[in-house]
């Protein structure tokens, strides 16, 4: 699975921010790309 991340999500993921739910955290974790937006 790819995922897109919105630049919140991103900086939010890449600085273990309690913002993001653990489900987002485990769906980053297990997909196969994750690219980030840089439209956002």
């Amino acid at each position: 699975m790819s995922l897109l991340l919105d630049t919140h999500t991103f900086i939010w993921y890449v600085t273990n921010n309690p913002k993001l739910s653990r489900t987002a955290q485990e769906l980053i974790n297990n997909s196969n790309n994750a690219y980030n937006s840089l439209s956002s």
